[in-house]
């Protein structure tokens, strides 16, 4: 979202504004507030300067964002590119006023998609859509972006704020980012002519639903008639609406140094339709995830849910990540050196299951 112009405005102050000395019509009496545009971007600006990296240098405030993939050390890089939003978890965030991990959500939906491929994430770009900005609302979402991307490893390069009165309700916003990593060509992810039967499944755990369910979600919490300020029954300490804005996990730094280490035959980002379709596309067709789902302990925020909802099992893992983020999948002779891996790496893995012929 930095070296963005003003908000609506892809070039500047828009060429219909009326002279400030002048009784006509301006800008600001239609609803968009330029001033409002600038000063969110003079506060942004030093978040995103915090999130520079070899390849990331150049000067904010051009046209475009600029990555130099020579200086990031890549030799014969593939791009790999990822968009994506945060969904009506955002409702959550704007009913609560609680907009300071939101962010990372929007960053994590990103970044995750490209290490499926086997890329490092390189930068990121953000879209902030409003009815009337409110810079205090929108810099404590950048912030969250911000931290995001310095968390995984990428720039924030860029991004665009757009005011546009009439397109959403008062208080409301929308957010979209954009990703891009880069992987050398012979290490892309999956490598499909490698798996086997009895390959290992091997799992990072979720931090909760992620960014993935939250029309359903949405739906148990209005049939529990809890308030969004009441303990969550899953988590007494938190509020609901705390418990439920846990921020997606970013799995950058704890899966990469396994995957260059060719420890990774595949990789799966659990998002929209759960374990059940996420984890058969790192797979070729003639084989099948199984996982063991004795494994792991479903998280209690999850069993909250489906009791509450009355929710079926396979409703559950089609629609939410059920306590795993993201799968990876090795060779048997593999798995102690994955393990150590990602454990060295600050990550929590545990084996989920195996690979079998469809």
């Amino acid at each position: 979202m930095p070296a963005q112009p003003p908000p609506d405005s892809p070039h500047g102050a828009p060429s219909d504004a009326a002279p400030a000395d002048t009784n006509g019509l301006t800008y600001r009496s239609a609803g968009v507030d330029i001033d409002a545009g600038e000063e969110l971007v003079r506060r942004i600006a030093p978040l995103a300067r915090a999130t520079r990296r070899p390849g990331a240098d150049a000067a904010l405030g051009g046209f475009g964002g600029l990555f130099d993939l020579k200086a990031a050390g890549f030799r014969d890089p593939v791009l790999v590119s990822g968009t994506d939003g945060v969904g009506t978890k955002l409702e959550i965030a704007i009913q609560t006023g609680q907009h300071g991990t939101i962010g990372q959500d929007l960053v994590a939906m990103c970044v995750n998609d490209v290490l499926a491929q086997g890329a490092e994430p390189l930068f990121f770009l953000d879209y902030f859509a409003c009815g009337k900005l409110d810079v205090d609302v929108a810099e404590q979402v950048v912030g969250g972006i911000a931290r995001a991307c310095a968390e995984a490893g990428c720039a924030l390069i860029g991004g665009e704020t757009a005011e546009m009165p009439g397109m959403y309700p008062p208080g409301s916003y929308d957010l979209a980012g954009f990703s891009v990593g880069a992987v050398e060509r012979d290490a892309v992810l999956p490598r499909l002519d490698s798996m086997r039967p009895g390959d290992v499944l091997v799992a990072l755990p979720s931090s909760g639903p992620h960014s993935n369910g939250y029309s359903l979600i949405r739906k148990v919490v209005a049939l529990s008639g809890l308030a969004w300020d009441a303990p969550a029954p899953f988590r007494p300490e938190l509020t609901l609406a705390e418990a439920l804005l846990v921020p997606t996990a970013l799995y950058p730094r704890q899966i990469l140094p396994a995957i260059r280490a060719g420890l990774v035959k595949g990789c799966a980002h659990i998002t929209g339709g759960g374990l059940t379709e996420n984890a058969p596309r790192m797979l070729p067709d003639h084989l099948v995830p199984v996982f063991d789902h004795a494994a792991w302990e479903l998280p209690p925020v999850f069993a909250w849910l489906a009791a509450t909802g009355g929710i079926a099992e396979v409703e559950m893992h089609r629609t939410f990540n059920c306590g795993i983020g993201l799968v990876a999948a090795c060779a048997p002779a593999d798995v102690p050196a994955l393990l150590e891996a990602l454990m060295e790496a600050g990550g929590e893995p545990f084996v989920c299951g195996e690979v079998r012929a469809a």
